[in-house]
């Protein structure tokens, strides 16, 4: 019956949306539900999960917390979705919800068609797909500090007719969605949130429920229980990948490199920070963040950027026994230069 199955969430968005600040507000509203956590991140650096895991809130048990960190889950559906979907739906004490964040840079169609595989169409239904979006960085006409740049390579270049990755993943996550959190409108004024709605809207052909947000409070009734089941219509919402595959070309993920930037312990956080902005500024990185050693302190830094925008904060103590170490997960264009990246972030943490 349709009513047994176990309702799931799916919750995409373009890199640094503000997707696990809204999952950490859901759950900090669960209301006794128990909600299990699939979180998937581009790089073998698990972020995301690490700010979930040892949150304090009570519907957050770690157990409950399941990262993949093996590349985006739209490429890794058959090996490392399916098994662990499986495993959470063998538990004795199953969830009443599941929500999977995806990757920011995952294609939600693939994981949302995974649903309708067998062992897992009988047990689970998609309640509905949530896109997060950063309003602010679509009223500036970007969705990475470096859109410009490759509008004008395309403007130049007759044989860059296509678009660029960047926007293609950005329509591709409007096209998948049941409900769009437009998210960060406390950074833009009301005539700006018209525009970004109705850039949005120009992208789908289906009319879309928007919601603004800022810092990603919504309510649970708005984002739990949607009802759509949407694994049945999601031959309506290809891709681009999807349609380029039909046309016998092949979807990947080369446009994008991901590697992480080990440094020492960082004495003057604010000073690194702002250095942290040049060093994103001069190699167009996308999007950086990780965990950061102050010595002294005995909570672990949080560095979050998406474009030139840097937030950083302290979110617990370090754990008996954990390695106090400074990590940094950085994703940028396929062309971006490792070795200067880390060189920079060394002499920016001196």
């Amino acid at each position: 019956m349709q009513g047994q199955k176990i309702p799931a969430t799916v919750i995409t968005g373009f890199l640094g949306s503000g997707k696990t600040t809204m999952i950490r507000n859901l759950l900090e509203n669960a209301d006794g539900k128990r909600i299990a956590l699939i979180i998937n991140e581009f790089g073998d650096l698990g972020v995301d999960g690490g700010l979930l895991k040892g949150c304090g809130i009570e519907a957050c048990r770690d157990e409950d917390v399941i990262e993949l960190n093996n590349g985006c889950i739209c490429c890794t559906v058959a090996d490392d979705f399916i098994p662990t979907m499986t495993k959470l739906l063998d538990r004795p004490d199953r969830p009443d919800h599941i929500v999977i964040e995806t990757s920011g840079l995952a294609l939600p169609q693939p994981l949302v068609a995974a649903f309708n595989w067998p062992e897992i169409k009988t047990q689970v239904t998609v309640d509905g797909v949530v896109t997060v979006i950063d309003a602010a960085a679509v009223s500036e006409g970007r969705f990475a500090d470096d859109h410009d740049k490759v509008d004008a390579q395309r403007s130049q270049d007759e044989s860059l007719d296509h678009e660029s990755p960047l926007e293609e993943l950005f329509e591709d996550q409007i096209r998948a969605a049941d409900l769009i959190i437009l998210n960060k409108t406390d950074l833009i004024s009301g005539d700006e949130l018209d525009g970004v709605k109705g850039d949005v809207q120009s992208r789908s052909v289906r009319a879309l429920n928007m919601i603004p947000a800022s810092f990603g409070r919504i309510s649970n009734q708005l984002l739990l229980g949607l009802g759509v089941g949407t694994e049945q219509d999601i031959a309506n919402r290809k891709s681009h990948h999807e349609m380029e595959h039909e046309a016998g070309e092949e979807h990947s993920h080369d446009e994008f490199e991901s590697f992480v930037v080990g440094l020492g312990p960082v004495s003057e956080p604010k000073s690194f920070v702002e250095k942290l902005k040049g060093v994103i500024a001069d190699h167009d990185v996308l999007r950086l963040k990780g965990f950061v050693d102050v010595p002294g302190k005995p909570m672990r830094l949080v560095v979050q950027a998406v474009g030139s925008r840097i937030e950083h904060y302290f979110d617990r103590s370090w754990h008996p026994g954990e390695e106090r170490q400074t990590r940094l997960v950085v994703i940028g264009l396929h062309d971006i230069d490792a070795v200067a990246i880390e060189s920079a972030m060394n002499a920016a943490a001196a």
